[in-house]
């Protein structure tokens, strides 16, 4: 009988937040597909363009304004709580199946060389001025490798490593939400501007100057209706998958850099093990993306994935569950996270952090300029 209790006990702690953070969540992601149907009619979009807007980033929104406005009562902690820590690994974890590592040959030698550049800018320069500036060093790291790698996806992998707080995740966020916005609707110009007589320079612009994955395919889609270079969205998508595999290096290298900066500055013991800076949602984004990118081999040299499913199976298979991951496991988390942000919270952080933001965008893209402009010609898609 006590045990009957304590099993129905732990159901309900769980299930109010639970059932919260999916509310807020399906709320996100209607009202964030909303905002591309209207963006898309008003004409600032092309047609057949996703929602640049991410229904992550407008679930935090929902959730802030649910936890501030209307407020919380305690009952829905302990779910919130839960999907913040398991909803967000889950989602990580299922990622790994829309990266093959066999999209990175197709830039050939050059073409990687010139991703790790401008990875390498917008990490550095964003943990350079967090500390010149004083900033928070897991509020820099997090800013760090959201402009360095794929925007939101790389925040949220970031996080649970440098255990990152509520608010931070939340102000992160927003920041490379915004200058990827920002990017995805000023930079086909740009790119047009430079490289107008080849798609190919003009897609790695837009693939290693803008933050997010869907940021980058509205880009794209601008360029090639605006411009009529559908190539490019060929050319800009496979560079963007690119960069984004490399979170399986750079999240290990970043958290590195935050715990010897910690313990330079005394606030921290010693440095964590090796291998406490490869978290096992990252090893299993690893895995999966090992998968997929066998499945993606064996699809192609023997007509069927792995042997069993044809192409079109293992596509849908793949396609399923990455956005499943992508779409409700982290919605679900963000949902939790903004759920979970007092703006109380935000009045100690200031401004200062969006400045670096716009400096490591503006880095990121002017690098991203200088070296396809030098170099840009010895890559073949």
């Amino acid at each position: 009988m006590v045990k009957k209790e304590n099993v129905a006990y732990k159901f309900l702690k769980y299930f109010q937040g639970l059932l919260l953070s999916a509310g807020v969540m399906i709320a996100g992601i209607y009202a964030a597909g909303q905002t591309g149907i209207l963006l898309v009619a008003g004409g600032i979009m092309p047609e057949g363009s996703a929602s640049p807007i991410s229904g992550i980033f407008t679930a935090i929104l929902l959730g802030i304004l649910i936890r501030n406005v209307i407020g919380l009562p305690a009952v829905f902690d302990a779910g919130i709580d839960f999907v913040v820590k398991y909803a967000l690994r889950a989602g990580i974890i299922l990622l790994g199946l829309r990266l093959s590592l066999s999209e990175a040959l197709k830039l050939g030698a050059w073409g990687l060389p010139l991703i790790i550049a401008c990875i390498g800018t917008g990490l550095f320069v964003t943990l350079y001025f967090t500390r010149t500036l004083n900033q928070s060093n897991r509020l820099g790291t997090l800013i760090a490798t959201g402009t360095g790698i794929c925007g939101v996806t790389a925040i949220m992998a970031t996080a649970p490593v440098i255990k990152a707080k509520e608010n931070e995740i939340s102000y992160a966020v927003a920041n490379i939400t915004i200058f990827g916005l920002i990017g995805m609707l000023f930079y086909p110009y740009l790119a047009h501007f430079f490289f107008a007589d080849d798609p190919v320079k003009a897609g790695l612009f837009l693939g290693t100057a803008i933050h997010d994955t869907a940021q980058v395919t509205g880009a794209a889609l601008i360029y090639a209706q605006v411009f009529g270079a559908n190539e490019v969205i060929d050319v800009a998508t496979i560079t963007k998958l690119t960069r984004n595999v490399f979170i399986i290096a750079v999240i290990p290298f970043v958290s590195y850099l935050f715990f010897r900066n910690r313990k330079g500055d005394g606030k921290g013991g010693e440095l964590p093990k090796w291998y406490k800076l490869f978290p096992l949602f990252i090893l299993g984004f690893l895995l999966l993306s090992l998968l997929r990118s066998i499945g993606d081999a064996t699809a192609v040299s023997n007509g069927q994935a792995f042997g069993v499913l044809s192409p079109g199976a293992w596509e849908e298979f793949h396609s399923f569950w990455s956005s499943f991951g992508s779409t409700y496991m982290l919605g679900l988390a963000m949902a939790g996270v903004g759920l979970s942000t007092n703006l109380r919270a935000f009045k100690g952080m200031g401004i200062t952090p969006f400045y670096i933001g716009l400096i490591a965008a503006v880095s990121v893209g002017s690098i991203s300029l200088l070296l396809i402009w030098l170099f840009g010609d010895l890559v073949a898609v």
